[in-house]
């Protein structure tokens, strides 16, 4: 099954890959009350590198009363306010125009990719017991529920809350232009008043609560993925001679202590920390993706747990690397590594590359056929 040498190690991102994106959290609490849609990422994003979010993925604050005083600074910057409406919003060109297969979300955000088909029930969790017969209809979800993968995949930009956004999709291409009659009409008509000022136009800013955004996503992401964890669980359960390194590559936060988040998950078995060989977290080594300093840690761990094992080592090009955002995987390729983006609603789709990449079969029977 395998298209070339297997890899000596496979890395994860855990938020929107091993487990759910924080990404449907954001996006309902901006429908919920009103928020131009990607305003949330936008802000964050456009704090980096030394906004609250990020200092708290790299472990410098505390997740504390100051911390959620500065987030809300965060989300109520006007300056970035004003970028989003006269640059952002403002933007026109088609994702086609500014991204490829390399250059993914760098700044310029990707609309999640047509689905093939209308997204099955599988396609909401047919290998997790606990989702596949809860998941909202898609009726449910446009009358005020949690928004359904298949309208978030078509509606909505992926990836993680701290480096996406998107851009302004032209929605009606079959506009003409004006005929040249038209053209001379217009143009010896007299010129209309002077427009006000960008920011005499900007509407006012959005309330936002950043403490209840922050826990909503924190919530939301400590469900098990129903593809990529079974397929990570499958991989770990490979003969010693057949099994890559598990690793994970990941922005995180740290709790503060004592609190149940300190554990990814509730149980132990669907807890990811439990089934790597090496987790780097951002909060704990002071650095973050897409910074390449975390990745050539990453990349120097693996390194040395292959030699202790009797191995030659680790180097970029024997690592497979899943993650959703596009600018995490431009440095990850950069550095040589083989990328795989996980994208949301479709994250089977990530399972069977990985299956190609691993030459293992990582999905179930059921699940196999309903996307064949």
């Amino acid at each position: 099954m395998a298209t070339s040498k297997p890899p000596k190690a496979v890395l994860f991102d855990i938020g929107g890959v091993c487990v759910l994106s924080p990404l449907e959290a954001i996006i309902t609490y901006e429908n919920k009350n009103n928020i131009p849609r990607d305003w949330i990422n936008f802000a964050i994003s456009k704090s980096s590198p030394d906004g609250f979010w990020q200092r708290l993925e790299r472990g410098q604050i505390k997740m504390d009363e100051e911390f959620f005083q500065g987030f809300n600074a965060d989300l109520r910057n006007e300056r970035l306010w004003k970028d989003f409406h006269t640059s952002f919003r403002n933007s026109k060109k088609k994702l086609k125009d500014v991204a490829n297969s390399t250059q993914l979300g760098d700044h310029v955000s990707l609309k999640a990719e047509a689905a093939d088909t209308t997204p099955t029930d599988q396609d909401r969790g047919a290998q997790s017991p606990t989702t596949s017969d809860q998941q909202p209809s898609e009726t449910e979800s446009q009358s005020g529920g949690r928004p359904s993968l298949s309208k978030l995949a078509k509606d909505t930009t992926i990836g993680d809350p701290v480096s996406i956004e998107s851009e302004d999709v032209a929605q009606n291409p079959s506009t003409k232009a004006p005929s040249p009659d038209k053209q001379s009409t217009a143009s010896s008509s007299p010129s209309p008043p002077k427009a006000t000022s960008t920011l005499e136009q900007l509407p006012p800013l959005p309330e936002i609560d950043g403490e209840s955004l922050f826990w909503s996503m924190m919530a939301h992401s400590r469900d098990p993925d129903p593809y990529i964890f079974p397929a990570l669980l499958r991989l770990e359960k490979l003969p010693a001679n057949q099994r890559p390194i598990l690793a994970a590559l990941s922005n995180t936060v740290i709790f503060p202590p004592g609190h149940p988040y300190n554990r990814l998950s509730d149980t132990q078995e669907s807890d990811p920390k439990n089934h790597f060989d090496i987790f780097v977290a951002s909060a704990e080594v002071g650095m973050r993706k897409p910074n390449e300093d975390i990745y050539q840690l990453a990349l120097e761990r693996l390194d040395k747990f292959d030699k202790e094992r009797g191995g030659n080592g680790v180097k970029a090009e024997d690592c497979v690397f899943l993650d959703d955002i596009g600018e995490n995987l431009k440095t990850a390729k950069a550095l040589g590594m083989k990328t795989i983006r996980v994208v949301l609603g479709k994250t089977w789709r990530a399972v069977k590359e990985l299956e190609q990449a691993t030459g293992t079969e990582l999905m179930d029977d059921k699940t196999r056929r309903s996307k064949l």
